[in-house]
């Protein structure tokens, strides 16, 4: 082995050493406590990534932090819907789901999507356990409201028992955003909503939501102004004056909802950086936007 070659190898080494070493305090701080993870974009479609992503919910686990992961399937659901001959539709962002198509939402995320991140969780060493709303009660659902898009839903209420349960035995319940109202009918909601109520509902440390975007951006034009740390009443202005919009908005809406019902803190990070949870929850500068319920907590 050449010098250099032994020279290159001790950086890396101490480089591992600092990361473990800055690690351990956030370790400490947050251990036996929950985070939800709402997993979706490019980390679920890129191999890479999504192993990544896989490893890091393990870490967590193994680390004596409680992850409670929340996906969507929004690719692979228009695949599905294109194998059987339905157009999928959209009206105002949302997903227009007719009878047909809620068979078809289901029959993905419940049948496919949650027990393809259930295997891999296990394969990489974890202790994973699939859920959809309709598990235990867990989600209770209502229409969404909004006329002509079908079987849309909000959630009306969230009954944590079984994800307690299963969270404090070790385990990694992994939620997919299909739930029933109380006559039984099925209804799609959107999983970020879903991630953050389940967040609420359980008192949670952090609701990482992660995205294709860098974070919330001053300029969504300049990666340049990515907004690293902000209260609750800065993310409802920036949504007032028009900083934050389009697909963005729903996700501000989500952490801001949540950080009111009590969550420590909300993240919007991107998914497409690589191991971008342990960055954002283990490292001192972070890599996306942490939104806090109180200037004070800055």
């Amino acid at each position: 082995m050449m010098v250099n070659d032994r020279e290159y190898i001790r950086e890396v080494e101490a480089t591992r050493v600092r990361v473990l070493s800055e690690a351990l305090p956030y370790i400490q701080q947050f251990v036996g406590r929950t985070v939800v993870v709402k997993y979706g974009g490019a980390a679920m479609k890129d191999s890479t990534l999504k192993d990544q992503v896989i490893r890091d919910i393990v870490f967590l686990a193994c680390v004596g932090i409680r992850p409670i992961v929340v996906h969507g399937g929004g690719p692979e659901i228009n695949s599905w819907l294109d194998k059987l001959g339905i157009e999928p539709q959209f009206k105002n962002g949302l997903r227009v789901t007719d009878a047909p198509t809620m068979d078809v939402v289901e029959m993905v995320l419940v049948g496919r999507v949650n027990k393809e991140i259930v295997s891999l969780i296990n394969q990489a060493g974890g202790l994973a356990v699939g859920l959809c709303g309709k598990d235990g009660n867990l989600i209770t659902a209502r229409p969404q409201g909004q006329e002509d898009i079908g079987f849309v839903g909000e959630v009306s209420n969230i009954n944590i028992k079984v994800l307690d349960i299963l969270s404090k035995s070790g385990y990694i319940p992994v939620v997919s955003s299909v739930a029933a109202d109380d006559t039984g009918q099925a209804y799609n909601i959107n999983a970020d909503t879903v991630a953050g109520e389940i967040a609420a509902a359980l008192g949670a440390e952090k609701l990482i939501l992660l995205t294709d975007t860098q974070g919330i951006l001053k300029d969504y034009k300049d990666p340049s102004t990515l907004i690293p740390k902000l209260d609750i009443r800065e993310a409802r202005e920036l949504i007032t004056t028009g900083v934050v919009g389009g697909g963005m908005i729903p996700k501000v809406t989500c952490c801001v909802r949540s950080l009111a019902q009590g969550v420590k803190a909300a993240h919007i990070i991107d998914g497409r950086i690589p191991h971008a949870l342990l960055l954002e929850i283990f490292t001192d500068v972070g890599i996306g936007t942490m939104i806090l319920g109180s200037p004070f907590m800055k």
